[in-house]
C-alpha cells in the first residue's frame, strides 16, 4: 500500500494520477487529507481516502496503518513544520511503515549563514530524524517550481522593460512541480530500486535572469533587461510600493540564495526518472507569455 500526504494538493494529487498512470491500481493507493470534502475526486477514482493531520500524531497513526511506502510531502507552516514532521516520522515507524519519499529541497550550503536557513533548518532536521529512524529512505532534493517563476518576476515587468531582482548572476535549475510529482510517482512504483538514495530534482541546464530576460524579449518582441539591485534597494522599492512584507522577504531570501549559488544544481535524476528531458524554462516561459 502506498500512502500519499498532501493529497489534496497540486504535488500530491498529480502523484496519484502518475501512479495510476503507471498501472498502480487504485486500491492499492491511499490519500492523507484533512478535508474530507476535498477528497470526492480522489473517492471517485477509487483510492483509499484516510483522514489525518501533521499536528494530530493518534491521526496519522491510524491513517497511517497497513502502509508499506510513505510520500511525505513536507508541511507549509513555517513556525510549526519541525514538530509536524517530527509527528509524521514518529507516526511512520509506529504503524509499520518500510520506506518513506520525502520531498525536501535543494541547497549547497546546510548551515545557518545561508540566506534560506530559516527554511532549511525543519528540513535538514526532517531528514536527519528520517535517517535515524531505521525506516528506509528516498530523499528528494527539490529545486525551484517552475511555476513560482512569474511570481518572482513580477506582474508589470513587461511594462516596465526590466526584471528586478537582487539576484546578481546566480543561476537556478528550476522544473515543473507536475515533473516533479511524475518522477515521484515512478519511485513510489518501485521503492526497492532506491532505498537510501538521494535525488537532485532539478532541471539539465540552469539559467540566470539575464538568459531569462532574454527569453521573454524573444518570445513577447518587447526589449526585456534584468537589474540588480542590493537586497536593501530591492526591499525598500517593493515597500514604497506596498508589496506586502511576506512577499517582499520570500523574494528576497530566494533571490539571495540564488546569487550565492544555493539553487545552481543542475542534474539528470529527474531526467532518468521520467525518462524524457523536462520541460525547458523557455519553453514553460512560452506558455506563459506567448
Amino acid at each position: 500500500m502506498i500512502l500519499i500526504t498532501g493529497a489534496t494538493g497540486h504535488y500530491g494529487a498529480t502523484a496519484i494520477n502518475s501512479l495510476l498512470q503507471k498501472g498502480i491500481k487504485s486500491n492499492q493507493i491511499s490519500a492523507l487529507v484533512r478535508n474530507l470534502e476535498k477528497s470526492e475526486d480522489l473517492r471517485n477514482k477509487g483510492v483509499n481516502i484516510k483522514l489525518g493531520d501533521y499536528s494530530g500524531y493518534e491521526s496519522l497513526v491510524a491513517a497511517f496503518e497497513g502502509t508499506d511506502t510513505l510520500l511525505f510531502i513536507s508541511g507549509t507552516e513555517i513556525s510549526t513544520r519541525l514538530k509536524q514532521h517530527e509527528n509524521v516520522v514518529r507516526a511512520a515507524k509506529k504503524a509499520g511503515i518500510q520506506h518513506i519519499v520525502y520531498t525536501s529541497f535543494q541547497r549547497r550550503n546546510e548551515t545557518d549563514t545561508s540566506p534560506l536557513g530559516l527554511l532549511a533548518h525543519s528540513h535538514l532536521q526532517t531528514e536527519k530524524m528520517i535517517k535515524e529512524s531505521g525506516l528506509r529512505y528516498t530523499i528528494l532534493k527539490n529545486n525551484l517550481y517552475m511555476e513560482y517563476i512569474p511570481f518572482f518576476l513580477g506582474e508589470k515587468f513587461l511594462e516596465t522593460g526590466y526584471i528586478y531582482l537582487p539576484a546578481a548572476n546566480g543561476k537556478i535549475s528550476p522544473a515543473l512541480r507536475s515533473e516533479y510529482a511524475e518522477a515521484t510517482a515512478s519511485i513510489l512504483a518501485n521503492p526497492s530500486a532506491h532505498i537510501n538514495k538521494a535525488y537532485d530534482f532539478t532541471n539539465v541546464e540552469a539559467y540566470d535572469y539575464r538568459e531569462i530576460a532574454t527569453f521573454i524579449s524573444e518570445i513577447t518582441g518587447k526589449d526585456v533587461q534584468y537589474r540588480a539591485p542590493t537586497a536593501d534597494e530591492f526591499t525598500q522599492t517593493l515597500v514604497n510600493s506596498g508589496v506586502p512584507m511576506g512577499e517582499i522577504g520570500l523574494m528576497t531570501q530566494f533571490s539571495m540564495a540564488q546569487a550565492q549559488g544555493e539553487l545552481d544544481v543542475a542534474s539528470t535524476d529527474l531526467e532518468n526518472l521520467l525518462g524524457r528531458k523536462p520541460t525547458t524554462l523557455k519553453a514553460y516561459l512560452e506558455t506563459i507569455y506567448h
